[in-house]
């Protein structure tokens, strides 16, 4: 991947902006931390050369002088909501990243539930933190929040919610998702905080939108695509605008509760420490791309992937005709075509030329391989195998797992399904593959490539069960879909 972002330098002045910020309070910075923490893979495909766990990288940078606060929204637990790109409920996810934290040595004691309001699932979960050394803390909901500024911020408002101590002059709030309340939370702690004269600021630190390119560079927009289910929009900071006279990219949610914001900030502050929600921020991606031509090139191609999505995703019933059509006009801004995609067209061929459906994944070199539907395996099992081969410079015609591996595999399948004639999935087939790699030179060699797949593209034309696309993700394909059943079968099984 040719890279258009240079990661070093994004982490030293992003290191260097937090810690300016801190020394701007005095005694402590809540810095509200959004979007995905380790596993930041969208930032990574939009800005080639990105790290996906340059967060984390940058949290390790303040490893002594910071402390990390979880917030979960108290109707997500009860809801068991669950974040689509890992399969796990929120309040699960909140388990797997404390443990993940800890393990990188960064101090997490305290959890937050926000919007409480009794809830019997969250009393549940709030006593297996609390049995685990979790200290949580409850905050409730306000009437009239967020513009009942005299009551919001008042001993009946954020004076009604519990105070969480914390020992570091950097706090960094987090959460497992969207909409847990991570900036009513740093204003609620700023309001305990002053009531106590410890001098503490607040700032905001998210990647997308970029603030200092313009409004509808590929890098953007492709934020727009990917929250576009979620009614983000980019706008020009009209605030910043006024103030300094100067363009900055903010989106809406932002931009609408500022005024809102501010006034509770010089409520609790006694001064207006911001003039815009672009002075809220902290965000230095900007200054780090390096080859523009590169990471435009890699924007439009994740608009184009989200086109694809989010087409599926309607067809599943799992989002609205108006995000569709938003989806749309994204990519007519962006001057693109689905045609654009040119593994589509492959995959579109093999399936006409076979009758099957097929998978196309492109290689390194801008060439294409192939693989369909047969009696043995699934299409994307014999497109990973393909593509395999063709990485490992094997000829096609070469078997790669032994027979009297993949039949005691065929046998357990058809005696626990209690029926004939069941095609292995891609997880089965890697599996055998690993088996035979023990005592066949050739598939050793294939399956050594496994890890050059990441980051490639591939197109399904079907719809793949989740189980598969999930794998496929791990793998690290770029994978696009056609929004189209494989069958019209209502139920599969997967």
């Amino acid at each position: 991947m040719q890279t258009g972002f240079d990661n070093s330098k994004y982490l030293q002045k992003q290191t260097e902006q937090i810690k300016k910020r801190i020394e701007r309070f005095g005694d402590k910075l809540y810095l509200e931390f959004g979007g995905k923490l380790f596993d930041d893979y969208h930032a990574a495909r939009v800005l080639p050369g990105f790290a996906y766990d340059a967060k984390i990288r940058l949290l390790c940078e303040f490893k002594d002088i910071c402390e990390i606060l979880f917030c979960i929204n108290a109707t997500d637990i009860e809801k068991s909501k669950v974040r689509a790109d890992l399969g796990l409920t929120y309040d699960l996810e909140l388990l797997r990243l404390i443990d993940s934290m800890r393990e990188l040595n960064l101090k997490v004691d305290n959890v937050v539930i926000t919007q409480y309001n009794g809830q019997p699932a969250v009393d549940k979960f709030r006593n297996k933190l609390e049995r685990h050394g979790i200290h949580t803390y409850l905050h409730y909901p306000i009437k009239g929040y967020p513009t009942n500024v005299n009551l919001i911020v008042s001993d009946d408002g954020y004076g009604k919610n519990e105070y969480i101590p914390t020992s570091r002059p950097l706090v960094v709030v987090t959460a497992p998702g969207p909409c847990s309340g991570k900036m009513a939370t740093c204003l609620s702690q700023l309001y305990h905080e002053n009531k106590r004269g410890v001098k503490a600021g607040y700032a905001k630190f998210e990647t997308f939108p970029i603030w200092n390119i313009p409004l509808k560079h590929p890098v953007n927009l492709a934020y727009e695509a990917a929250t576009a289910d979620h009614n983000d929009v980019n706008m020009i900071d009209p605030y910043h605008l006024e103030s300094y006279g100067e363009l900055t990219v903010n989106y809406n949610r932002d931009i609408e509760i500022f005024p809102v914001v501010k006034t509770i900030l010089k409520r609790i502050l006694g001064e207006d420490v911001y003039k815009s929600p672009t002075d809220m921020g902290v965000n230095m991606a900007g200054y780090a791309i390096c080859d523009n031509d590169i990471v435009c090139k890699a924007a439009k191609d994740e608009i184009i992937r989200r086109y694809y999505r989010i087409k599926a995703d309607y067809v599943q019933g799992l989002v609205d005709s108006e995000t569709v059509d938003k989806i749309s006009i994204i990519m007519q801004q962006a001057e693109l075509m689905p045609e654009d995609r040119g593994v589509v067209k492959a995959a579109l061929d093999k399936r006409a030329q076979s009758g099957k459906q097929a998978i196309a994944i492109e290689l390194p070199n801008g060439g294409f391989v192939t693989g369909r539907d047969t009696d043995l395996m699934i299409a994307t099992a014999s497109s990973l195998l393909n593509a395999l081969k063709k990485l490992a410079d094997l000829p096609d015609e070469l078997l790669l797992i032994s027979p009297e591996v993949l039949k005691p595999i065929i046998d357990l399948k058809e005696t626990l399904n209690g029926k004939k004639d069941l095609v292995l999935n891609i997880e089965e087939i890697l599996i055998a593959l690993s088996i035979c790699a023990g005592s066949d030179e050739n598939a050793a060699k294939a399956l050594a490539q496994l890890e050059k797949l990441r980051n490639l593209e591939a197109h399904s034309t079907t719809i793949l069960p989740a189980t598969d696309e999930h794998l496929l993700k791990k793998i690290g394909l770029n994978l696009t879909v056609e929004p189209s059943f494989a069958s019209n079968y209502l139920y599969n099984g997967n």
